[in-house]
């Protein structure tokens, strides 16, 4: 549940929570529109099985698009899922990656400070830096 949360506060700092909810909005009011565009489709809840179907890309074959509108609906939801799901898992790594690299550049500062000022370190001081220095030989 921790590592839900941690993901989650990283898409809010990064705003793609937003990018999530325009999906969800375009998912359902698509839905809406294929239900009234497409003839065998006749039930809301249809349209929006058929929405996801064509966004997830597994198409089960249930329904299918027979109307230009339909058609150009499916594709315009098919392709903002595939957006959807390169660009959220990309921002995510990448703003991970840059904490990582900067709590290095961090660490790496303080060990450097500490090197530079190695006659007024204590003795435990000492033995840390040179555990350290042992573990990166």
């Amino acid at each position: 549940m921790k590592k839900y949360r941690l993901l989650w506060s990283i898409v809010r700092r990064t705003h793609t929570d937003k990018l999530l909810y325009a999906f969800l909005v375009n998912l359902f009011v698509v839905a809406l529109f294929i239900t009234m565009a497409e003839p065998q489709i006749t039930h809301y809840g249809d349209g929006l099985w058929y929405t996801f179907v064509a966004c997830t890309t597994i198409g089960f074959g249930d329904f299918a698009a027979v109307t230009l509108i339909g058609r150009i609906l499916t594709v315009y939801m098919a392709v903002n899922e595939i957006l959807l799901v390169a660009i959220i898992p990309g921002v995510v790594v990448s703003y991970y990656l840059e904490v990582i690299h900067r709590r290095e550049r961090e660490s790496l500062t303080v060990f450097l400070d500490k090197l530079e000022h190695l006659p007024e370190l204590s003795e435990e001081e000492l033995r840390e830096i040179s555990e350290r220095v042992k573990k990166l030989g």
